[in-house]
């Protein structure tokens, strides 16, 4: 097994974090990476969650309260550690920060952490990489203003059909299948329900959105992508009505589904699909 090798410096006060560190397995040391990078890009995330509905830009002004404007500092913007060493409140104000910031730091950090133990240092993970990312702002900007921003769906269309010529397992037929199939789908599905009904069911967004899985995954992804999550999102749906006491007219946005959908396939889609069909075949026999 390949260790990492730093120099301790006696007297420096870090002798036992070096020696910890000079004894971790490379693979654990790069996973660690993997999980803080996530948890540093999530904090990214963040800015474009709370900038994009309201067409700001995600670059500047720098970091600051909502509620006091105070310039948030480096050492207070540190992913997951400033939160919980402020409390959960601001420098500036004390009035509290919303849970969302550490969650999506965390939610991203994992996601890597567990792309990266899957797929290693590759192509493979940057590519699933943004895509997850991607996924993440879109989940939560969907469930607070119920919008899917065009410049992540259209922009990864784009990006997801470029991918397709530099990965080993993906092709850009399979790609370009993908986006055809993933939109058109949800298309038909709107224009039936609404003829049916009268009523818009399904959003623009959702639409663009499983085009662009479809760029990302490959077409054979879209079946599943719309089983898992019509089937979660009936569930969650059901129950909520139920606690709510509301009819069905009761809205909820679809885009977290079908982001859980696409991150359920990645993970584990191959052996779902082989577990149903063999249970599909022992319980016909």
């Amino acid at each position: 097994m390949t260790y990492v090798g730093f120099p301790v410096l006696p007297g420096s006060g870090f002798d036992e974090l070096s020696m910890m560190a000079a004894s971790m397995p490379l693979h654990t040391y790069f996973s660690l990476l993997a999980f803080i990078f996530g948890a540093v890009v999530g904090s990214f995330l963040n800015v474009c969650i709370c900038r994009m509905p309201k067409d700001e830009s995600i670059i500047s002004p720098p970091s600051h309260c909502p509620y006091c404007n105070y310039q948030i500092h480096w050492y207070d913007n540190i992913p997951l550690v400033s939160y919980l060493l402020l409390g959960g409140k601001c420098r500036g104000c004390g009035k509290h920060i919303s849970i969302q910031y550490p969650l999506v730091e965390f939610l991203n950090a994992l996601l890597t952490l567990f792309l990266f133990l899957r797929f290693g240092p590759s192509l493979t993970f940057l590519t699933l990489f943004l895509f997850c990312s991607s996924l993440v702002v879109i989940t939560f900007i969907d469930i607070e203003h119920q919008i899917i921003p065009d410049e992540i769906s259209l922009s990864g269309i784009v990006i997801g059909f470029a991918f397709s010529f530099f990965l080993s397992w993906q092709t850009w037929l399979n790609s370009l299948l993908g986006i055809l199939l993933g939109g058109g789908s949800l298309l038909l599905v709107a224009y039936a329900y609404q003829w049916l009904t009268g009523k818009e069911g399904m959003g623009g967004g959702d639409i663009k959105l499983l085009a662009m899985m479809g760029a990302f995954l490959g077409w054979k992804s879209i079946p599943f992508i719309i089983f898992s999550s019509s089937l979660a999102g009936s569930i969650v749906g059901i129950t909520m009505m139920l606690i709510q006491k509301k009819d069905s007219k009761l809205a909820i946005p679809f885009g977290p589904y079908l982001a859980f959908g696409a991150v359920l396939y990645i993970f584990y889609g191959r052996q779902i699909i082989q577990w149903y069909f063999s249970f599909s075949g022992f319980y016909r026999g």
